[in-house]
């Protein structure tokens, strides 16, 4: 067995340094301040003026919290919703019409376990059009939540969820399918 206690010598480049910098005094000041609902695409245009390719459309909630805007593409009618984690190290695109959830933590980023060092390590996160991630729930790197699928309240998901079903748990497993009902009004 290798000898379990190396030196600790954990680097990261640290690109966009200044640019993260001038984002998180901006988010945390003028951002957050913009609370009235009708005023998110206010937010919306601040994102983009940092990179995000995001619909005037979506509502991005004040007290959410994005890492890098210029690593994100939401779509239109889309909701993040307050107190989300966006750590987007690698892209994260969202859909139209999909809502992350309050608490929800979307991460993309993670360590070499097997590496000495540690190094970081990044995938993209999917989440397609129609898809939910429920309140409380954690999407790790390189996921795709399929469209119309959900991920139930406080679970945790570290592969890809199939399009149209539930899954929930930690690890998250399949729970059923989703059926939209139509209803007929005539």
């Amino acid at each position: 067995m290798a000898n379990m206690y190396h030196e600790y010598n954990y680097k990261e480049v640290k690109k966009h340094y200044l640019k993260r910098l001038l984002w998180l005094v901006v988010r945390e000041t003028i951002f957050r301040s913009i609370v009235i609902p009708k005023f998110y695409p206010i937010r919306n245009l601040i994102l983009r003026c940092f990179g995000a390719k995001i619909s005037l459309y979506a509502n991005v909630y004040s007290t959410s919290k994005i890492w890098a805007p210029w690593n994100l593409k939401i779509g239109y009618h889309s909701i993040i919703g307050p107190h989300t984690i966006i750590y987007n190290k690698d892209r994260i695109e969202i859909g139209c019409g999909a809502v992350v959830s309050q608490y929800a933590y979307l991460c993309t980023a993670g360590h070499d376990i097997n590496d000495p060092h540690m190094s970081l390590v990044t995938k993209p996160i999917r989440i397609e059009n129609n898809a939910w991630v429920a309140a409380d729930a954690f999407v790790g790197p390189g996921v795709t939540i399929g469209e119309g699928a959900v991920v139930g309240a406080r679970a945790c998901v570290f592969k890809d969820v199939e399009p149209w079903t539930v899954v929930g748990g930690n690890p998250a497993k399949f729970i059923k399918r989703r059926q939209i009902r139509i209803e007929d009004n005539a």
